[in-house]
């Protein structure tokens, strides 16, 4: 090469000039992927809504290089710390070069399409599993052989790179693409800046580099695939309030069991690893009694306060000690307990102890196989049509109990709107049969299982309940 080319003002003006934004084939695209070493891709584990197996959220996030993507991806991934997330590097799918070709690995444009083997991501039965399950990795422009390896189930898969919005088949798999829009400029020095100081490449082959192969990369791949965004967030990682908004949303869909698309009334505490914890304790047939009572008070009492927050309120101002007004809400007065016998005056002391001197009624519904429909006691309160009422049952199973209760509640006046239905596990069969009939109460609980197997006992469930919390088991 001429002296002059060496100069950073050649290179430079390379960039403006015809480009290659090609990928070199003679070969290439006929091997086969090799294998090589695996190295874990950043994840974080955390509590999930349900043992029902559900598709991950996935997340694409890309942008031209040095724009910030990691920086986000990290931030995210940070703000979801309640979460199980897997963080997958579009270096993981390259394709493999013999050993020939690596001989020429220079000649060889890395940010072009062609390089990435996005039938890995999308050939295998299951998509999405494809990216937690058969993940490869290769160390950024050294085109080592590949190595698949496996992580855990996840609940967010985040998909990062500059070329992952290039395959249709590749976003189709995405539940949110995000494109990370940084400055030329901005970017150009944070890619010399890195080469050069965690790389130890000398200035003039990155210059040389970002003009022949990375810019028009740019220009012909990344920059066009900005148009199937769904979120654009400028200055990268420097945007918090972009951050915080798409986590948010986020926390909203991992929050949404299937059935609370549907069921606009049905409402799952947010799990956490507490939450999943004392569900793993109480679940456990070799807990003790002592332990599953404790534990179950705690969760318990976890859906009595969330239930209470679905109650009508009044504004109010008070003085506090200091002379200052402190402007706040009062709680709804006229309410109830009611408990179903028997299961359900287990999560009578968690409401005594959240409502002080709150009256509690009990109902007696025989129950038969999946019939729950004879009456056997009543005890109300005489003014329950005039009261909100927390129906308490810890188990929806097939909900013919729970759509009796109702019924006899709604006879005595109470409005269905005025009728909270908190439990700790449901099974699904029961939430269709209640949100059906009574679409206008509310169904608290804290988890959403799989299903009722053939003796209509909620599965994977806890057991009788009531027989365990009041130590009549065998």
């Amino acid at each position: 090469m001429p002296e002059e080319t060496n100069s950073i003002d050649y290179v430079m003006e390379k960039a403006s000039g015809p480009h290659f934004s090609g990928l070199r084939l003679d070969g290439l695209l006929s091997s086969p992927p090799s294998s090589s070493t695996a190295s874990p891709s950043h994840r974080s584990a955390s509590a999930s809504d349900s043992n029902a197996p559900k598709q991950p959220f996935v997340i694409g996030v890309s942008g031209g290089t040095a724009s910030g993507k990691t920086t986000v991806c990290d931030m995210i991934i940070q703000q979801l710390h309640d979460h199980r997330v897997v963080l997958v590097n579009q270096d993981s799918f390259y394709r493999g070069l013999t050993a020939e070709e690596s001989k020429r690995v220079h000649e060889y444009n890395f940010d072009h399409p062609g390089f990435v083997n996005f039938d890995i991501i999308t050939s295998q039965p299951t998509a999405v599993s494809a990216l937690s399950r058969h993940l490869v990795k290769s160390p950024t422009n050294s085109c080592k052989a590949l190595l698949s390896w496996k992580v855990n189930a996840s609940d967010v898969i985040i998909l990062e790179g500059i070329l992952v919005f290039h395959d249709q088949r590749v976003r189709n798999l995405m539940n949110m693409k995000i494109f990370v829009d940084t400055d030329a400029d901005v970017r150009l020095a944070r890619r010399i800046r890195r080469d050069t100081v965690e790389r130890g490449r000398d200035i003039n082959s990155v210059l040389e580099q970002y003009a022949k192969f990375v810019k028009p990369a740019f220009d012909d791949f990344v920059l066009p695939s900005k148009k199937y965004a769904d979120v654009i967030i400028p200055r990268g990682g420097d945007n918090h309030v972009a951050i915080d908004l798409i986590v948010q949303h986020i926390h909203t869909k991992l929050g949404q069991h299937d059935l609370c698309k549907i069921y606009p009334n049905v409402y799952v505490i947010q799990s956490t690893f507490q939450i999943r914890g004392m569900h793993t304790l109480i679940r456990d047939k070799e807990i003790s009694k002592h332990d599953f009572v404790f534990y179950s008070d705690r969760l318990i009492r976890l859906v009595v306060e969330h239930g209470l927050g679905h109650l009508p309120f009044t504004e109010k101002q008070v003085v506090t000690p200091t002379g200052s007004v402190y402007t706040g809400v009062d709680f709804c007065k006229k309410l109830c307990g009611v408990s179903i016998v028997r299961s359900g005056e287990s999560m009578e002391n968690a409401l005594r102890a959240c409502c002080k001197g709150i009256k509690i009624g009990k109902l007696l519904i025989h129950r038969d196989g999946d019939n729950g429909k004879q009456l056997i006691y009543e005890k109300l309160p005489k003014d329950i049509s005039e009261r909100h009422v927390l129906l308490l049952d810890p188990v929806l199973a097939t909900g013919n109990s729970a759509n009796q209760a109702i019924e006899i509640l709604i006879q005595k006046g109470v409005p269905e709107s005025h009728i909270i239905f908190l439990n700790l596990i449901s099974a699904p069969e029961g939430i269709h049969c209640v949100c059906k009939r009574f679409p206008s109460l509310k169904i608290v609980t804290s988890e959403i299982d799989v299903a009722l197997n053939e003796e209509f006992r909620v599965i994977p469930g806890m057991g009788e309940f009531g027989d365990r919390y009041f130590g009549t088991d065998d």
